[in-house]
């Protein structure tokens, strides 16, 4: 596929997840809650989890920012949910290596999150994309050391 239809496919992916996110809103039942910012832009995220037994049971979000931003939080909710914590932290450690421009293993199947790795070109917009991932490496990092 030309490199001009890849790039308006992705284009086209990250904007129907910001226009119709995917896991908006709030878990009542949650036992992870996570707020964070990224001062530089303004964007704000607020998520929550479900974590049990170590499986990422749900997962929602709220929050402002760019289509980036909040395209990437539904993403990243749809791939963790009924996924052990172990492998939600791995895609998260992958997702930064595709931020960072690094190759990545070509048998993960990270679906929609694909779209996202021309976000690599634009240093900028990095901390967009990462924002939700770092929130939920931070809430199963803080769910875990209460669980022990």
């Amino acid at each position: 596929m030309p490199t001009n239809n890849l790039d308006q496919l992705y284009r086209s992916v990250i904007m129907d997840h910001y226009k119709n996110p995917r896991n908006k809103g709030v878990l009542e039942e949650n036992n992870v809650t996570i707020d964070m910012n990224n001062p530089t832009c303004g964007d704000v995220i607020h998520l929550t989890l479900k974590v049990e037994d170590g499986i990422v049971q749900d997962a929602k979000f709220e929050g402002e920012g760019c289509s980036i931003s909040m395209a990437s939080a539904s993403m990243m909710t749809q791939i963790i949910k009924n996924k052990d914590v172990d492998t939600a932290v791995k895609y998260a450690h992958l997702f930064s290596d595709m931020m960072l421009g690094k190759e990545i293993d070509d048998s993960i199947d990270f679906g929609d999150i694909e779209a996202l790795s021309g976000v690599a070109k634009f240093p900028a917009r990095i901390k967009c994309a990462t924002l939700a991932w770092k929130a939920m490496e931070k809430g199963i990092g803080e769910e875990s050391e209460s669980a022990q």
